[in-house]
């Protein structure tokens, strides 16, 4: 244990207890340092003697955001499968309570898809011993111990604009979710091309901000109406919105798809019901594959590369 301690100080070219400092996550040293200790330890594989309390653990953490638990529920199975299948236990928690049993070597790695959940406290926790595998975003940043397992959002949105416009469509209108998001960002990039590669000019009044929720799609599309300037077609960035749009259109007397045709991203239970053109995410194999990573992560064995899952495409009578 001192040899390798003491190794990884020379590497780094600070004292050994600067090294312990640092693995035990005290505070007093600086981020540079912090950092260059860290990134040493990563490729040395080198995890510290309080660390090991982790690594001996066979608990993995999940952190949601508490927000929509229909949509996480096959993720969760797929998560569960895969970590029961090797004998590991899953706890599940929201943001306000993670940071407190990450803090306490609880758990040996988290899986974490919570936008609330800063790239900063991410960076902070993913360490040589504690993995974190990320799906709801990518960071690049040498010296957290991340892998991302994420939705490959920009060529199936591609697909179905384009098969839009292949339907005739011409007069587009969007419903964007949190501008920061990964989600948000690829899907609204494919959107905007896919028009544009088809000589399409997308009118920026006919934008409008959401927050995934069912709420901000109704009054999305109840500014839709009161504008007097009704698209052909409304894209939302995902169901939730485009279903709170729909209840908006029908209690307005305006039909859908006669009047406007409506879409959404993710599939879900109450689109299927609803006759929803969308977009299906692969969400229990979503979260298999992220337990995996993990295990794999956790034995030392993984790569950083992001692993992007393909979507598929549900037409459906909104769209007709």
């Amino acid at each position: 244990m001192k040899s390798r301690l003491k190794e990884i100080a020379e590497l780094a070219d600070v004292s050994v207890a600067t090294v312990s400092n640092v693995l035990n996550g005290r505070k007093n040293v600086g981020q540079a340092t912090r950092e260059r200790v860290l990134k040493i330890c990563m490729e040395k594989g080198y995890y510290s003697s309080s660390s090991n309390k982790a690594v001996s653990s066979s608990t993995v953490m999940f952190i949601f955001s508490d927000f929509d638990r229909e949509y996480y529920l096959q993720i969760i199975k797929g998560i569960n499968h895969c970590l029961t299948e090797n004998g590991y236990d899953l706890v599940i928690c929201t943001n306000k309570s993670s940071q407190k049993f990450m803090r306490n070597n609880f758990a040996c790695g988290m899986i974490c898809l919570d936008r609330h959940m800063s790239d900063e406290v991410l960076i902070e926790y993913a360490k040589p011993h504690f993995p974190v595998v990320l799906m709801d975003r990518m960071i690049a940043h040498d010296y957290a111990n991340t892998k991302s397992v994420v939705v490959d959002n920009y060529p199936v949105m591609c697909e179905m604009v384009q098969g839009l416009v292949d339907k005739g469509y011409r007069r587009f209108g969007y419903i964007g979710g949190v501008d920061f998001t990964l989600d948000h960002k690829e899907r609204f990039a494919a959107f905007t091309d896919t028009l544009h590669h088809n000589g399409l000019t997308f009118d920026s009044r006919h934008y409008f901000h959401g927050d995934y929720s069912e709420t901000s799609g109704y009054q999305a599309a109840k500014l839709i109406i009161l504008s007097n300037e009704l698209p052909e077609v409304l894209v939302c960035a995902n169901d939730h919105m485009a279903l709170g749009a729909f209840k908006a259109f029908e209690e307005n007397k305006i039909k859908v798809p006669e009047d406007i045709a409506v879409t959404g991203f993710d599939n879900t239970d109450a689109a299927m019901m609803a006759g929803l053109t969308t977009i299906a995410i692969p969400r229990y194999e979503c979260g298999y594959l992220a337990a995996k990573e993990l295990l794999t992560m956790i034995r030392g064995q993984a790569n950083r590369e992001p692993v992007k899952l393909n979507a598929t495409i549900q037409w459906r009578k909104t769209t007709e």
